[in-house]
């Protein structure tokens, strides 16, 4: 048996297999014979994601198997194994599913099995549709079931962004930037369709509360009018300095506030701003254009320190750039399964309702490489690795200008 496990879910045994293979099909039992329908594997790990039912157990994903039971003679790739396991981590299914890929190796063929936990936060979208099981099919979820699953999420979530911020009130938030947003997040099918108010709207999305009748502080961060009055550490202190000396004057530097879209796009900016291109001899023939950071490199390493930072803390996202380096510091240590000795490898969303947005607007292209991606920009570009430092306050990543 090969395991791709995605996080810490209980992995079924042959024993459980041999007894859902014989079962019929249910609203936690999907079997397929296709290997190459990824649009049906999401469907299905979005709709188990959702429960709705609410029988609060994992969903099954039967690959290699037909309607009746019986195997199909399946021979399992490891390009199958790789393609099922990415669909955790390519942004299409948000906010991302928890689940486990494993192979069976059984008399009459393989049999891959896609494990896949109820989420704690509910609606789960794949490609902007809410999936869910009616019975033995999937279906797109309605508004009134959407709204159910919106409901259940009040007394399950867990993730700070995902809490009620019970100062505010649905006027401080700026409603058309709301608009905007629900364009990137929502298939354009179920808002033309869409006939909820504001408050559902906002609620299917993570960004409000039902039982406080306020928004929650993910909302608050994409869409508040002045999100520093409920969380004063959310902006992102830039420093440009002279020399290599904290304490130098320095040339440039800016609190970057606002709602979080508008940041973003700020820093991008500065990053543009900041990197310089010269001309470098590759050989006695040959010269290339190249620059002293990878742009992509500081917009990868930046995003994620404002997805995985404490939002609850008061110390802002830090953003110095050196003469020989740029230092990038985020509130709060490593979260979840990421340790010192795992990291980057593995990693966990202390914001998984910012990360989900991120991913919508465009700023996040695919979630767990953003700091592989880095480096490996680093290293093509000439410039030595970053360097990270690890303490239970914070993360701070180093990146050294190329020649230095």
């Amino acid at each position: 048996m090969e395991s791709l496990t995605q996080n810490n879910a209980m992995l079924i045994d042959e024993t459980q297999l041999l007894a859902l293979l014989t079962d019929i099909e249910s609203d936690r039992v999907e079997r397929t014979i296709s290997t190459s329908d990824t649009d049906k594997f999401a469907q299905a790990i979005c709709a188990f994601s959702n429960d709705l039912p609410s029988h609060r157990q994992c969903g099954y994903l039967l690959i290699g198997v037909n309607d009746d039971g019986s195997l199909s003679g399946l021979q399992v790739t490891d390009a199958l194994l790789l393609k099922l396991g990415a669909i955790r981590s390519d942004g299409n299914v948000l906010p991302s599913p928890a689940m486990s890929v494993q192979k069976f190796s059984l008399t009459g063929g393989d049999v891959v099995v896609v494990e896949v936990l109820p989420s704690d936060m509910p609606p789960v979208r794949y490609k902007g549709r809410v999936y869910i099981r009616v019975g033995p099919r999937k279906a797109v979820a309605n508004e009134q079931e959407e709204r159910v699953l919106s409901e259940r999420r009040i007394s399950s979530a867990r993730s700070f962004d995902a809490r009620p911020c019970v100062e505010a009130k649905l006027e401080d938030l700026a409603l058309g930037q709301f608009d905007a947003y629900r364009r990137e997040a929502v298939d354009a099918e179920t808002i033309a369709s869409n006939h909820r108010d504001i408050e559902q709207q906002l609620a299917s999305l993570r960004m409000y509360d039902f039982e406080r009748a306020c928004p929650t502080f993910a909302g608050i961060l994409l869409f508040g009018k002045n999100p520093r009055f409920f969380l004063p550490g959310a902006y992102i202190q830039y420093l440009k300095l002279p020399g290599t000396d904290l304490t130098d004057m320095p040339e440039d530097q800016a609190e970057v506030s606002g709602d979080l879209s508008s940041v973003l796009r700020e820093l991008e900016l500065r990053i543009k701003s900041l990197v310089q291109t010269s001309m470098r001899q590759i050989n006695t023939l040959e010269e290339r254009l190249s620059s002293d950071y990878p742009e992509w490199a500081l917009r990868e390493f930046l995003m994620n320190a404002i997805m995985h930072r404490n939002y609850e803390s008061n110390t802002p996202v830090r953003f110095y750039v050196f003469s020989d380096h740029i230092e990038i510091q985020s509130p709060g240590g490593l979260y979840g399964e990421a340790t010192t000795s795992n990291f980057p490898t593995r990693n966990s969303y202390r914001n998984p309702v910012i990360a989900e947005a991120m991913k919508s607007l465009g700023f996040v292209n695919r979630f767990g490489y953003g700091v592989q991606r880095a480096q490996a920009l680093l290293k093509e570009n000439g410039n030595v690795p970053a360097e990270f430092e690890f303490d239970d306050r914070a993360v701070l990543v180093k990146i050294y200008r190329r020649g230095t």
